[in-house]
């Protein structure tokens, strides 16, 4: 590769689920990558819209999995090529050097993964609260959230045991094994995730809803009800 990178790689994984009106434009997004050699893996969990057929075109690689994001992740990564794994949500895009800049995050000895703070695309003006406050809890915290598309090194990421295959909260539980490697690189570029899922169920009431369940998830509720109640309010 060029730009000092060699052969380094990035394999981005993609899981997801009746995701068919917007695949094309997430894929789409990411053809400058695979063109600079990076590899793009979608993992299906069950798809009823054509997703598979959609994404075959414009991926390395679409597998099959049980139904399950943190399951659908484990799977793309088990099958990934490259030295560093993202793990990017279908309604997210990347900044355009999204590997230039996860090459230099993880490129030393200090760091083995890390997240891009989020912008929310949408109506609502608080949504613009909600991605300040979600970035700032993440610097705080060293909690990456699934919307931040979290990457690792693909040696580091074996060592903690990938994501927790739970119903919910995995990428809370993942933020927690893989700081006992290293604290994570807060990427200040952003990637733009969409807000649909807060304008659906409305912006506030969403707010509240989400920590509910992490303050439940924290005093030990377990994932399998907490996925009961997420699915209740989608």
């Amino acid at each position: 590769m060029n730009d000092g990178m060699n052969a380094w790689r990035l394999s981005i994984v993609i899981p997801v689920l009746d995701e068919a009106p917007c695949i094309v434009a997430a894929l789409q997004a990411l053809q400058r990558l695979r063109a600079r050699g990076h590899e793009v893996i979608v993992v299906d969990g069950g798809s009823a819209d054509g997703t598979p057929a959609l994404a075959a075109p414009l991926a390395d690689r679409v597998l099959d999995s049980p139904t399950g994001r943190a399951v659908q992740m484990n799977c793309g990564a088990a099958a990934a090529c490259g030295d560093v794994l993202l793990f990017l949500h279908a309604d997210t895009r990347l900044p355009a050097d999204a590997d230039h800049l996860v090459h230099e995050a993880v490129a030393g000895e200090k760091h083995c993964w890390g997240r891009f703070d989020v912008r929310i695309e949408g109506r609502s003006p608080l949504l613009a609260v909600v991605a300040f406050f979600m970035n700032w809890r993440s610097r705080l915290t060293g909690i990456a959230t699934g919307d931040q598309a979290i990457f690792a090194a693909r040696e580091a990421f074996a060592r903690a045991g990938g994501f927790p295959e739970i119903a919910l909260m995995e990428d809370i539980a993942f933020s927690k094994r893989m700081k006992k490697l290293s604290q994570p690189v807060s990427l200040r570029e952003v990637a733009v995730t969409s807000g649909r899922r807060w304008e659906r169920r409305g912006t506030i009431r969403t707010i509240f809803f989400m920590w509910r369940l992490r303050l439940a998830y924290f005093f030990g509720a377990r994932p399998e009800e907490l996925a009961r109640l997420y699915a209740k309010q989608a």
